[in-house]
């Protein structure tokens, strides 16, 4: 995609003790418009202490030229879980590569990130996709998300995983039904935020803002899923929210998955701010180089990795079809840090890749 400028040697962002040992999982797929062929799902990961992306390998059991989309990616104990997701069919016709979607999939699958090696697990009671997930001391829940390609409404049902008896239990259902919600960990319990949601039995024409701009968070002690009336605030689902010593963060939702901004929850209050010195209006700014160019992104996710927060964009310059790049921005939650931003050296790749789910951080032994 042309030569670079050789960008400044990047500051210390974080401290090599605050990322040493760990890596952002990231799973990619690859399709060539021209042939029709695609490159199933294979997990690559990013070692935030030398910005180096390293391949895991590929997912396996995919049939050829599919792709699994919608499925949710936690880590927990050192292993990687894919859980979930539709499989789509990736086909050539008169008009181009079109996808389709064959099925949607109750697997679970455990990667050890560090040798590369996969396990099968017991299988989600309930097939879905576009869930929420999340590790929450030491289980995975799951909860939402649809369960049919055929159907346009969500779920309330939700199940909870034991690593060491490698079983799925049942959970209550939560209040709504919701897909395309959020899955986090915080203040030690299971929050589902957001999503398309509705009250279950209510007419599909009858407005759902309540529920959509609601969370709902379950009590393991209580057995009983508690609702917060306006923790999201919008209409539209979120992208991603993560946890950072504590407080909660977001840069977008479904739709606008980068706002141009960070924002960050108050509990007490039950908003949401935007952080000022975290306003970005293009990422690619950051990106060193000759100003001319004009970088297309092509996907981005976040990860909290210390006390920062990681952004995996993906750039194509325009025009250029062939190559893209995977660039590493952070920014530093800490109020106090002299500079927000730090971008580091890009990334180079053959091909234009896809993100196929938000990422998550593994620590190695």
């Amino acid at each position: 995609m042309g030569s670079l400028s050789p960008p400044p040697p990047p500051p210390p962002v974080p401290p090599e003790n605050q990322a040493s040992g760990f890596r952002i999982c990231v799973s990619f797929c690859r399709r060539d418009e021209t042939t029709g062929t695609t490159v199933s799902n294979w997990l690559d990961s990013y070692n935030p202490a030398d910005n180096t992306l390293g391949h895991v390998g590929a997912i396996p059991g995919l049939p050829r030229n599919h792709i699994l989309k919608g499925f949710a990616m936690v880590c927990l104990g050192g292993f990687v879980y894919v859980i979930g997701g539709r499989l789509c069919l990736n086909v050539l016709d008169a008009e181009g590569s079109v996808e389709r979607d064959v099925a949607v999939r109750s697997d679970v699958l455990r990667c050890n990130v560090a040798t590369g090696e996969w396990a099968p697990c017991s299988p989600l009671a309930l097939q879905r996709f576009d869930f929420a997930c999340t590790p929450c001391n030491g289980r995975i829940y799951v909860a939402g998300g649809q369960f049919t390609v055929s159907g346009a409404r969500g779920t309330s049902a939700a199940e909870v995983y034991d690593p060491e008896r490698d079983q799925w239990a049942p959970l209550p259902g939560m209040s709504a039904l919701r897909y395309k919600c959020v899955g986090m960990a915080w203040e030690g319990r299971f929050h589902v935020v957001g999503g398309f949601a509705e009250r279950e039995g209510c007419s599909r024409t009858v407005p759902s803002v309540v529920e959509r701009s609601s969370a709902e968070v379950f009590d393991e002690e209580r057995g009983e899923w508690d609702l917060v009336p306006g923790m999201w605030q919008l209409d539209v689902p979120p992208n991603q929210i993560v946890a950072v010593d504590g407080r909660l963060y977001s840069s977008g939702d479904c739709l606008n998955n980068w706002k141009g901004h960070i924002e960050t929850y108050d509990g007490k209050l039950n908003i949401w701010s935007v952080i000022e010195r975290s306003q970005l209006h293009d990422m690619s700014s950051l990106v060193a180089g000759p100003r001319e160019r004009s970088l297309e992104r092509l996907y981005l996710t976040m990860a909290p990795v210390g006390g920062h927060l990681y952004f995996l964009v993906g750039y194509r310059e325009a025009g250029d079809e062939l190559r893209s790049m995977t660039v590493a921005h952070a920014f530093d939650t800490e109020p106090g840090a002299a500079e927000a931003w730090a971008s580091f050296e890009p990334l180079m790749a053959d091909g234009n890749k896809e993100l196929c789910s938000h990422c998550c951080v593994v620590q190695l032994s």
